[in-house]
């Protein structure tokens, strides 16, 4: 008889500690390395406010970079988890390696497809004359590394995945580590500017694919990577990229949103605006990155179990991630709340920065509390296969509440219109989810069942 995997055997709370504390602390140190990225732009004294604009400008491309790596390293670890789950190794194996070689196709059409257009495309997202250069020079070398990012996230899902969730959070360590140092001797020692910030970026994630390509061809991996098992076949690739929809959604909805924050922002409070905005999401992303790690610990343990027929089990993870993220952001909006100029003056200090900066935080994190227990009940449709449930869920938030009351708050209330729309939406988003995940959760057990 197969020894079964410690994922249908050990306690549930024990699991979700060892599983997301890893990924916490990973998602944690990459939040804060693109912190520190700003922190060191905001503040050199050739970039300031411009850097900082520029940066908020390039997000949504970044974004949507993102989304295609959580394409294929969601959609492939999900499905990688089942197999494991229904003791499929061979069908595990071909997810990661199907997994490892999408995500270099991904990879390498943003480098050649983003460089082609990249001036265009600043153009159209909102860059300003002024902010231009700054935006051109640095998405141009991050667009270069477009195949280390796409890798990178890959298979850190892949390594949670296969049951080895520290190896995943050395990995973000070793490339937050290697940014943090580059950030400042290329940027406040050697002067490199935006140039800087994107080498220091690209260098750590490239160090990352390096280590995790090292674990996924050693001997410590469960499920090895083999040249034969990345040759592409159609049924692989498809529920690859079928269940990683809703992760994909989330992102491309985010840089979609992105892209409509930033043109209203310009119409209404220029640069500064910008840059006001860019420090809102670093701020707030530092807080999302932790749920995120949660999530990412949640993903294997309740997709293995789910594949297990195990549904005590799948209820109990669900609960125990969901107390935890609400506690993550609970805590973030109250020390956002109650020191919003230290948050802004980290990033900049030019008084028109934080004046409007104090403001806008403040109005933008009022829902705050809800948004972890949205996100976790989102992805916990993902992580059983509910694709269609979980891709409205995660686009909800991001996209369908929050466009049209972006629209319809600027036009009434102009600048601090758009700050005021972010926690209405996110208000909505969490009752809309509250009655999915009470109405669905007992489907989901006779599912599995």
């Amino acid at each position: 008889m197969p020894q079964k995997n410690k994922l249908e055997t050990d306690k549930i709370s024990s699991l979700l500690v060892e599983f997301s504390i890893p990924a916490v602390i990973g998602m944690f140190v990459n939040a804060v390395y693109n912190i520190v990225d700003r922190i060191f732009i905001g503040n050199a004294p050739d970039l300031g406010s411009l850097g900082l604009a520029a940066v908020s400008i390039t997000y949504p491309i970044t974004l949507v970079m993102i989304a295609f790596g959580l394409l294929v390293g969601v959609g492939g670890a999900t499905r990688f988890s089942i197999s494991l789950g229904k003791k499929e190794t061979t069908k595990a194996q071909h997810y990661l390696g199907n997994g490892i070689s999408l995500a270099i196709i991904a990879g390498l059409s943003f480098t050649i497809i983003g460089n082609i257009f990249l001036e265009p495309i600043l153009r159209n997202i909102g860059a300003s004359d002024a902010v231009l250069p700054f935006a051109s020079e640095y998405l141009s070398i991050i667009l270069f590394g477009g195949v280390f990012q796409s890798l990178a996230m890959t298979m850190n899902n892949f390594a949670r995945a296969d049951g080895n969730p520290r190896i995943s959070m050395i990995s973000m360590m070793i490339g937050a580590g290697f940014n943090i140092i580059f950030d400042y001797i290329l940027i406040m020692q050697l002067g490199w500017g935006m140039k800087g910030a994107a080498y220091a970026t690209i260098g750590g994630q490239f160090l990352s694919v390096v280590w995790q390509l090292a674990y996924f061809t050693g001997k410590r991996s469960n499920v090895r990577l083999t040249l034969a098992n990345m040759k592409l076949k159609l049924t692989y690739v498809k529920e690859i990229l079928t269940t990683g929809i809703p992760a994909f959604l989330l992102q491309i909805a985010n840089s979609i949103l992105n892209i409509i924050i930033n043109a209203t922002l310009v119409k209404y409070g220029g640069d500064v605006a910008i840059s006001v905005a860019g420090i809102i999401t670093s701020s707030t992303t530092l807080i999302i990155m932790l749920i995120s790690g949660i999530i990412q610990g949640l993903q294997p343990i309740i997709s293995y179990n789910t594949g297990a027929g195990r549904v005590d089990r799948v209820k109990q993870a669900l609960k125990l991630a969901s107390i935890a993220a609400f506690i993550i952001t609970t805590t973030g909006f109250l020390g956002i709340q109650l020191f919003p100029e230290f948050v802004v003056s980290l990033f900049n200090q030019e008084t028109a920065v934080v004046s409007l900066g104090v403001k806008a935080i403040r109005i933008w994190t009022l829902g705050f509390p809800l948004v972890g227990l949205q996100i976790v009940w989102s992805n916990y449709f993902q992580a059983i296969g509910e694709v269609r449930l979980a891709s409205f869920l995660n686009l909800a938030r991001q996209l369908i509440f929050l466009t049209p009351l972006l629209l319809i708050f600027s036009s009434l209330f102009g600048l601090y219109g758009v700050y005021a729309a972010v926690p209405v939406a996110d208000v909505i988003a969490f009752f809309v989810s509250f009655y999915f995940i009470n109405k669905k959760l007992p489907r989901s057990r006779k599912k599995l069942l």
